[in-house]
């Protein structure tokens, strides 16, 4: 046995990018399907509709992988305004297949109440 914890995969992946269109042409870019299915291809999407919106500031889209075993997650795209007229792109991705979600199993040894048979 060790007395050291088993390090946690962090939850979520972030990233940041500075970019130097504005603000509402990155939100044209990641929001218009027609803009989006440049970059972003339709079958990478669990669905083409988003999950979630808030116009011009952030939106959530259903992802799953292409390759076995088809992990599901939910990328949020946050645009904000940057500097010098550009702007910030915050891509977060965090899985929520439930195949990912630790189950709490029973002790192996019930530690539950004695309770003898009758014979």
């Amino acid at each position: 046995m060790s007395d050291t914890e088993p390090q946690k995969q962090a939850a979520d992946l972030v990233f940041e990018y500075e970019l130097d269109a504005p603000p509402e042409k990155v939100w044209r870019a990641i929001s218009v399907p027609g803009f989006r299915d440049k970059w972003l291809p339709k079958e990478d999407l669990a669905d083409a509709d988003p999950v979630s919106t808030e116009p011009g500031e952030e939106i959530r889209y259903a992802m799953r992988d292409g390759d076995p075993p088809f992990l599901e997650s939910i990328v949020t795209f946050e645009v904000r305004p940057g500097t010098d007229g550009g702007s910030i792109l915050r891509v977060v991705h965090g899985l929520t297949d439930a195949r990912l979600v630790p189950r709490t199993l029973p002790a192996a040894n019930n530690n539950g109440p004695l309770m003898m048979l009758a014979a």
